[in-house]
């Protein structure tokens, strides 16, 4: 049995970056790991559990798996959203089993036990009928999980002692404050089975070095030479793409961009990883949001979810819009079947790790660090080692240079340095 808690099996992740390799084969094909990983890193961390505009309406109910723990989000008739355990307080019962809208009340479907919108027992049919002196139903309410929400996406976090999401997430709400996204509106979804673990998938979308040979149209509106660092203080991994080019297609140029955006978020493609299991692909004129859901070792379901800014009206750019998404699906099937064939090498030859390339993949090197962290932690309120941000050097230091259009908060933090 390998103990995965132990830095002695972390030894290629916590080399420096120019003696780092990749991870194990086991953290992609190993049972056991994944049910460490699903413990330590999903029971503790801030999981991407949906978008806002799923929660958006009062009495809406949502089931997600968070780790091993199944989780209600609920939106009260106060406005607030809250997270519950998926237990009813008698006897444990899945209180729901798939999305659902409620009037007021969730019911337990066994004993017909009623829970308020705020997660109170209101209701116990004939329970009184011999009374029980030890009955107290305030004390029997749903147990209570940490639920807050960050622009397009909520987030929940199932250990009381993990820092806040505010902390998790760094940086990244001022660096992408521009975009405004609280007003973005969902204009499609769609879900995809990936039979590939979750970390190739998220690992797949920090790197640009398989560009040009796996996605060769993506690479003339997202081209090598055009990616520089988007890295601040957090739990993420980013880059960006300045400019969104478009001298050979111009799929991601053909909608109506967001209003009032700055010199560098106009020019520029920001991809966000966030940490675990959240990507951000946000563009002037759309956004397009993965959720990763680990299903198992090898199999994860991809949530895919099209945003577009407020003033852009869904009927009037209809045929702009299937070109930007046509284009994102075909890009997506290709890094599906990327992975899933990376996932049958890890799997099939087991090949030790080898070495992280400098340029490209200094990103995976810091998401290989965060899941070390989780897993060997005993606690991530003072285990987990948030990253800093670049700094002015760090572009040259990696090969990619300075960015043309710096974005404003590295103007900022980096001439206050100066």
């Amino acid at each position: 049995m390998t103990d995965f808690t132990s830095e002695g099996f972390w030894s290629g992740t916590r080399r420096p970056l120019e003696r780092a390799t990749g991870l194990p084969p086991v953290a992609y094909t190993g049972d056991d790991f994944f049910a460490a990983e699903q413990r330590r890193l999903f029971g503790r961390a801030w999981v991407a559990a949906a978008s806002a505009a799923e929660a958006a309406e009062p009495g809406r109910v949502l089931v997600r798996n968070i780790g091993a723990t199944s989780v209600l989000i609920v939106r009260g008739h106060d406005g607030m959203l809250r997270g519950f355990v998926n237990a009813c307080r008698h006897r444990g019962t899945e209180l729901a089993a798939e999305d659902c809208t409620v009037a007021r009340t969730i019911r337990c479907p066994y004993h017909r036990w009623g829970y308020s919108l705020d997660g109170a027992l209101v209701a116990t049919p004939l329970f009184d009928e011999v009374p029980r002196p030890d009955f107290d139903p305030a004390e029997l309410s749903l147990l209570p999980v940490r639920t807050e929400t960050w622009g397009l996406v909520v987030f929940v976090c199932l250990d009381e002692h993990t820092p806040p999401l505010a902390d998790w997430l760094g940086d990244l709400p001022e660096r992408m404050a521009g975009y405004g996204f609280d007003g973005w509106h969902v204009h499609e979804r769609h879900s995809f089975d990936v039979a590939a673990n979750w970390k190739l998938i998220t690992e797949n979308f920090q790197e640009y070095y398989h560009l040009g040979w796996v996605h060769p149209e993506l690479a003339k509106v997202s081209r090598v030479r055009d990616h520089y660092r988007y890295q601040g203080s957090g739990m993420y991994c980013g880059q960006a793409t300045t400019p969104v080019s478009g001298d050979d297609r111009d799929d991601w140029l053909v909608l109506p961009p967001a209003a009032n955006l700055d010199a560098s978020d106009a020019v520029s493609g920001r991809f966000v990883a966030l940490f675990p299991n959240l990507t951000l692909a946000v563009l002037p004129s759309h956004a397009f949001v993965i959720r990763l859901e680990p299903l198992s070792t090898g199999a994860t379901r991809e949530h895919c979810t099209f945003l577009l800014p407020p003033a852009t009206d869904p009927d009037r750019v209809a045929d702009a819009f299937e070109a930007t998404r046509k284009f994102w699906i075909e890009v997506n099937n290709e890094d599906i079947d990327i992975c899933e064939r990376a996932q049958r090498g890890l799997a099939l030859g087991g090949a030790p790790p080898g070495p992280l390339a400098p340029r490209f993949e200094e990103p995976l090197h810091r998401f290989h660090n965060m899941v070390a962290d989780c897993l060997t932690a005993d606690s991530l309120a003072d285990g987990l080692r948030i990253p800093p941000g670049d700094g002015p050097d760090d572009g040259a230091r990696y090969g990619c240079g300075p960015n043309p259009a710096l974005p404003a908060i590295d103007a900022r933090r980096w001439q206050a340095t100066d």
